[in-house]
């Protein structure tokens, strides 16, 4: 029988996305959000920090875009390595894009835009887990201002050199039809852990992190996501023996799972797909 739980050292991987425009949308990530473009095709782009993957772009030409109706990718959230990084990519935001809100949530500190196709981004760093205010095992986040005059300051003032080589994909917020459901199966079935629950929202995590996967029913989606937008993530696990946890609570939920070469994957109770690997 194998642990219940995730290892708190699971995290996620890559995520991936269906665009109409891949030149476009590949531009967006590397000149605002700081990536590196890995290798690209006319198919496909992967971007990331140094050798480390983090963005997949899949292109889809006549593809129709994401009606309001259909669930999928609230934002793709990029964890810099201090605020001094976010500093940098708020002047990158400054130089070529647009906000579309910035707020402090306790825990962390976080940027939003959107990329040409709508993809909602939040870019973030965390503040020491020290200072994270948790009460009865609940992480306690909130959405209060963010002084960007003072984060402008902070800056390293080294924009132009991107993303540090530390930046990872530190969660993934989704749209979801029901959150009782999308809850009990990350919760239940993948094996994160409850961290905040309130307002038609639940954030679930690896461990004691304050969210890998954020989930909300906020604009009343009901359908799943066919159109552009979100095509998968990817969740990271430290062995094997996690990977077999994750397929065996799944398969005990009567959730279909395929295994790979690279793992296994599977889909959420929104057709949102996940792929789980060892790292």
């Amino acid at each position: 029988m194998h642990d219940t739980a995730l290892p708190p050292e699971s995290r996620i991987g890559r995520v991936a996305l269906r665009v109409g425009d891949l030149d476009r949308v590949a531009a967006f990530y590397e000149s605002v959000v700081g990536l590196d473009r890995l290798d690209a095709t006319d198919e496909r782009a992967t971007l990331g920090v140094e050798e480390t993957p983090l963005l997949e772009l899949h292109a889809h030409e006549g593809l129709p875009e994401r009606t309001p109706a259909e669930t999928g990718l609230f934002h793709t959230a990029f964890l810099f390595p201090d605020r001094a990084a976010l500093g940098d990519a708020l002047a990158r935001v400054d130089d070529a894009w647009r906000l579309t809100g910035a707020s402090d949530h306790r825990v962390s500190e976080a940027l939003y835009l959107r990329d040409p196709e709508g993809n909602g981004v939040e870019l973030y760093r965390d503040r020491p887990r020290e200072e994270w205010p948790v009460a009865d095992g609940r992480v306690q986040m909130d959405t209060l201002p963010l002084d960007l005059d003072a984060l402008r300051e902070d800056a390293a003032g080294d924009s132009t050199a991107g993303a540090p080589a530390e930046t990872t994909v530190g969660h993934v917020h989704l749209e979801v039809s029901s959150t009782p459901d999308s809850r009990s199966f990350y919760v239940d079935g993948l094996g994160m852990a409850l961290r905040q629950d309130w307002s038609g929202a639940a954030f679930v995590a690896a461990g004691d992190y304050h969210h890998h996967v954020g989930l909300n029913t906020w604009n009343g989606r009901t359908t799943p996501g066919t159109g552009l937008g979100l095509d998968w993530f990817e969740v990271l696990v430290p062995d094997e023996a996690a990977l077999e946890g994750v397929a065996e609570r799944l398969v005990d939920r009567d959730v279909a799972v395929e295994w790979t070469d690279d793992g296994v994957t599977f889909a959420d109770p929104d057709g949102i797909a996940l792929r789980v690997r060892v790292e």
